[in-house]
């Protein structure tokens, strides 16, 4: 019987899925068995768009059609949540199986936690993920570092601190992810800060980190993380949707290892981008230069897959000194939004990515976060059931 916190090694038995997955095909083996069985009317996932670089959000109702979502893009930088959400204003009944990065999980819980996705309607099918990477700075990566075209490049990953690539002629080229962001390149600036690699807030969580052995590229690891997950993998693995085997100790151990390597490495670009010891209003003095660069287009706020009020407080008539339609002036903007998203953001990236006037948001909000999470003890995404802090209000009853 499959139970939470069980692990195996995992593959797909279906010959076309095996060529055109990745690693073994165990996840598009799962999405089209939930589609199957009517688990889920419908599976939202990414498939290839203009080429590699452009990953395409693509809702699925046909079992037939899920293997057009096969394999990784590591270029695929947008956020799953809003795109569920979307989904569930049309038919709040829908069941809907989605792909997440920690991010996508992330931001979908604390949705969750707003009533603004229902998840007793969702199946959260987790990826492992070290980051992606932005597309055009990735363009120009393969030409300038790889020296290579990139409309040859069929794969890349992350291994052993290098970005390996591969190409249609059977090329194989790896560069040291530090050597490459040092310049510039790799992966997007707020993956490169990110401690969250592994999408425990998932019901499921796929990825080849720890596959070691005969099956290395052949299999995914899977780890089951909730109760439902455990119900979803029994009934694939009873129907023979997919074949498993229990991991080597030695699988496990490299994979917590690898797991543990990228959190450090986090960890070095937080210190790199963070001064240490800056109190809340130097952090934001620090940044006021950059606020002023604001030109109020609204992208950083229709980016946010956090932004969820009906009515933007931003556009109301309140507070009084605003009037209605009239964006307030730098740096106050950037400040009604921090107050706003300080205790919920997922550091996703997308404001900072859409900004025309280059402002780190991504890395000013998690500045901000990170010092809001040590003062609280609360780290946005990972529990549904615990509320954000700044949404608490607790009264003493003698003072009323």
């Amino acid at each position: 019987m499959v139970q939470v916190n069980d692990m195996y090694y995992a593959w797909s038995p279906d010959e076309e899925i095996l060529e055109n997955g990745e690693c073994g095909g165990a996840v598009t083996s799962v999405l089209k068995f939930l589609l199957e069985e009517n688990i889920v009317d419908g599976v939202l996932s990414v498939k290839k768009g203009a080429d590699l670089y452009d990953a395409k959000p693509t809702l699925i109702t046909d079992r037939d059609k899920v293997i057009e979502s096969a394999g990784s893009l590591h270029c695929g930088t947008l956020n799953m949540a809003p795109i569920i959400k979307k989904y569930f204003d049309g038919a709040k009944d829908m069941k809907i199986a989605v792909t997440v990065k920690p991010c996508d999980a992330m931001t979908i819980v604390e949705l969750m936690k707003r009533k603004k996705i229902d998840k007793d309607n969702v199946v959260m099918v987790g990826l492992n993920c070290g980051g992606t990477l932005p597309p055009v700075k990735t363009r120009q990566m393969m030409e300038e570092f790889y020296e290579i075209d990139p409309d040859i490049v069929v794969k890349e990953e992350i291994a052993k601190g290098n970005l390996v690539i591969e190409t249609s002629d059977n090329q194989e080229k790896e560069i040291s992810i530090d050597t490459l962001e040092d310049a510039g390149y790799g992966r997007r600036t707020n993956c490169r800060r990110c401690e969250t690699n592994i999408p425990k807030m998932a019901d499921i969580a796929f990825g080849n980190w720890g596959v070691i052995g005969p099956l290395t590229g052949k299999a995914t690891f899977v780890e089951v993380l909730s109760d439902k997950g455990a119900e979803i993998l029994e009934k694939s693995i009873k129907k023979g949707i997919l074949k498993v085997k229990d991991p080597v100790p030695k699988g496990v151990e490299i994979r917590a290892n690898i797991d543990k390597a990228m959190v450090n490495l986090a960890k070095k670009w937080q210190k790199k981008d963070f001064k240490e010891g800056r109190g809340d209003l130097e952090t934001l003095d620090q940044y006021m230069d950059m606020f002023a660069r604001c030109i109020k287009c609204y992208g950083c706020r229709e980016a946010c897959p956090i932004c969820h009020c009906e009515t933007c407080t931003i556009q109301s008539d309140s507070p009084e000194w605003m009037e209605k339609g009239v964006i307030p002036p730098s740096p106050m903007f950037h400040l009604i939004r921090m107050v706003h998203m300080a205790d919920s953001c997922t550091n996703c990236g997308q404001c900072e990515e859409v900004c025309p006037s280059e402002i780190p948001l991504a890395r000013i909000w998690h500045e901000i976060n990170v010092k809001m999470q040590d003062e609280f003890n609360y780290i946005p995404g990972y529990d549904v059931e615990q509320k954000p802090p700044l949404s608490v209000i607790n009264i003493d009853p003698s003072e009323e």
